[in-house]
C-alpha cells in the first residue's frame, strides 16, 4: 500500500497532466506481456512486427521496462508539465536527469543488468542520449499514427474529471479514479501488492496522469518532490474498435450522416477524430455538428487548442429509443 499525504492544502495542489513518456513506457510494458492487456491486442499485433524489424524491444528501452508488475525506474517518467504533451520537451527533461539519480534508481532493479543497461549505468549521459533516440523511433513506429485518437481519449478524460470535480468535489473525483485508489482522511491510498515505494507523509500535491496504455492497473511514483499517479482513462475499451453503427430508424429521421456522428460521440471527440471514425469529410462533420447543436443534440467545448463535441441527454435518449 502506498500512502500519498493529501491534506486539504495538498488537495488544492492536485492537477492533471498528459504525458507522451507515460504512454511510451506503459505501451512498452503492454508489448512485453500483451496477455495482461487484452484490450490493446489489436494495437500490439499491428505494431510489434515493425518494432521487431529494428530490434527495438531488445534494446535499451526494452531492457529498462519490465513486464508488470516489475519496477519501472522513476526517471523514465519525469513529472509532466501540463495538458499539452510534447515528446521533444519531455525527452529534453529525460536527457537532463542527473547521473546519480539514474544510478540510484537502476540499483533498485532486481537481477543482473543486461548489457545496454550496464552501459547506461557506466555512462548515464551517453546512455540517456541513446535512450531518447530509441524512444523517438518507438514513437514514430508504434504511437504516432494513433496519437490523434489517443489524445482525443485523454482530452475527453480530463474534461470528464473536471466536471466530476465541479459536481462532486475532491472526494468524488479521487475515489472514482480506479478501484485500487481511495482517499481517506489525509492520504490517497493506492493498493499495489508489488510496490515498494515509501509513503509520502506530508502532502505536496499530486499529478494525476490519465493514460490509455496503463490499463488495467495504476502506476504510481510516490518518491521525489512531485508524486504522480497514472491511471486508465475512460473510453480505453473502445479505442481500437470500429465506431458503433447508428440505428437505421434514427438515420431515417436525422439523415445517415448526422446519425453516424451521434453514434460516434460515445465520448467527447474533435472534428478530425469524428471524420476519421465516420468517413465523412471534416467540412461535412462541421456542417452536421452545427445542425445538431442547433437542435440541442450536441454541445461543444474547448480543450486546449481543440474543440470537442459531445452528446446531450436528449441525444442519448434518442439513441436509446431507436436502438
Amino acid at each position: 500500500m502506498v500512502a500519498i499525504g493529501l491534506s486539504a492544502g495538498g488537495v488544492a495542489r492536485v492537477r492533471f497532466a498528459l504525458s507522451c513518456l507515460w504512454e511510451v513506457m506503459a505501451g512498452v510494458r503492454v508489448l512485453r506481456d500483451p496477455g495482461r492487456h487484452a484490450i490493446h491486442l489489436p494495437w500490439a499485433n499491428r505494431v510489434r512486427p515493425r518494432l521487431a524489424e529494428v530490434g527495438l524491444l531488445d534494446g535499451l528501452l526494452g531492457q529498462l521496462v519490465p513486464p508488470a508488475p516489475g519496477y519501472l525506474p522513476d526517471f523514465l517518467t519525469p513529472p509532466p508539465a501540463g495538458l499539452t504533451p510534447d515528446l521533444d520537451q519531455e525527452l529534453a527533461v529525460l536527457r537532463a536527469t542527473p547521473p546519480e539519480t539514474v544510478r540510484t534508481q537502476l540499483d533498485l532493479c532486481p537481477g543482473p543488468r543486461p548489457a545496454a543497461v550496464a552501459d547506461l549505468y557506466a555512462d548515464p549521459d551517453a546512455g540517456l542520449r541513446r535512450l531518447a533516440e530509441e524512444i523517438g523511433t518507438y514513437w514514430r513506429l508504434a504511437v504516432a499514427r494513433d496519437w490523434p485518437r489517443i489524445r482525443a481519449v485523454l482530452d475527453a478524460e480530463v474534461f470528464h474529471r473536471a466536471r466530476r470535480l465541479a459536481e462532486d468535489g475532491a472526494a468524488g473525483l479521487l475515489n472514482d479514479l480506479h478501484e485500487r485508489v481511495r482517499w481517506e482522511g489525509d492520504a490517497l491510498l493506492i493498493s499495489q501488492r508489488h510496490c515498494d515505494a515509501p509513503d509520502v507523509p506530508d502532502g505536496s500535491g499530486l499529478v494525476l496522469v490519465p493514460s490509455v496504455f496503463v490499463w488495467p492497473s495504476v502506476l504510481s511514483i510516490a518518491a521525489g518532490d512531485v508524486p504522480q499517479l497514472a491511471y486508465p482513462a475512460r473510453g480505453v475499451g473502445g479505442l481500437w474498435e470500429c465506431p458503433a453503427e447508428a440505428p437505421d430508424a434514427l438515420g431515417a429521421v436525422l439523415g445517415r450522416g448526422r446519425a453516424r456522428l451521434l453514434a460516434a460521440l460515445d465520448a467527447p471527440r474533435s472534428t478530425t477524430e469524428l471524420a476519421r471514425r465516420t468517413g465523412l469529410s471534416p467540412a461535412g462533420v462541421s456542417q452536421h455538428l452545427t445542425a445538431l447543436r442547433a437542435a440541442g443534440l450536441v454541445v461543444t467545448h474547448r480543450q486546449g487548442r481543440s474543440l470537442l463535441s459531445s452528446r446531450t441527454a436528449v441525444a442519448e435518449a434518442l439513441l436509446g429509443a431507436s436502438a
